[in-house]
């Protein structure tokens, strides 16, 4: 049996995934694998450097100021930066610090565990899938969030947010021969899409279809043999909004992180008890 975790894109909301990587810890469940894709690639790669340690690891970093330092800029500097270049409001050289110092990884060589991240690829409008060379880059690529950060240059070419192509990668898992795959994601797919009913609505819902389509066609084709757990959040059921991006939220992050790790501990231990 390989077991894969796969951990989705969303932002702040990655926080939940902390709970769950937690709640496998104390299941005593470890993967053979890992598959992330933007938030997920950075919660994915900290996995990957240091399985036991992940879930203790990531509680700090999320916990502490770290992940609010890469977008701390204020509505003034990032006004000022949308100005200047046109694309983007914060730069991505606070994210680069903090994946260099945090993650105990330089190269995905430097990996206890097989780890795979996805970027969207701009000049092919694909995805571009990383598993070997500089770790670092890799992760940053895969969450470099459109109008947020600038693309990712890698080997002269451009890349966007993973979660574009692939915002919960249980087909990759599949495809690299994991039979039980657990899911760690945000809480998006636990929501009911609602109809738009303001202009700025219409493109979040739009945008929430194309991510959750290619998950449930993936999950409608598993192959026999092949289990999946889509771990859940035990939040709030949220519709398509800003939330994700609202990195200043501490107290959102500590709620999301226990509130998951209830609600997946007790999942596991439902799972356990089937099974015997």
């Amino acid at each position: 049996m390989t077991i894969a975790f796969v951990l989705g894109g969303g932002g702040l909301l990655g926080a939940h995934e902390v709970g769950m990587l937690r709640a496998l810890a104390e299941a005593g469940i470890r993967p053979d694998l890992v598959v992330g894709t933007s938030i997920g690639a950075v919660n994915g790669a900290f996995v990957g450097a240091d399985p036991e340690g992940a879930a203790e690891r990531l509680a700090g970093l999320w916990a502490g100021e770290s992940l609010g330092v890469v977008f701390s800029e204020t509505m003034f500097g990032r006004t000022v930066r949308l100005v200047r270049s046109g694309t983007h409001l914060h730069a991505i050289e606070p994210l680069h610090r903090l994946l260099a110092d945090a993650l105990p990884a330089a190269d995905f060589t430097d990996l206890k565990l097989p780890f795979h991240c996805v970027a969207a690829s701009i000049e092919n409008a694909t995805a571009r899938w990383f598993s070997s060379g500089p770790l670092v880059q890799a992760v940053m690529a895969s969450c470099a969030v459109p109008g947020l950060l600038p693309p990712v240059e890698i080997d002269g070419a451009h890349y966007f947010d993973g979660g574009l192509v692939d915002s919960i990668p249980v087909g990759r898992a599949v495809a690299l021969g994991a039979s039980t795959v657990y899911v760690l994601q945000v809480g998006r797919i636990e929501s009911p899409l609602p109809v738009p009913k303001r202009p700025w609505e219409v493109g979040l819902v739009a945008f929430e279809i194309a991510r959750r389509h290619r998950f449930h066609e993936e999950m409608s084709a598993l192959p026999p043999g092949v289990r999946v757990h889509v771990l859940p959040t035990g939040g709030e059921r949220l519709p398509p909004g800003l939330r994700q991006f609202r990195y200043r939220g501490k107290n959102q992050v500590s709620t999301s992180i226990e509130r998951s790790y209830a609600a997946s501990a007790a999942y596991l231990a439902q799972v356990a008890g089937t099974a015997r």
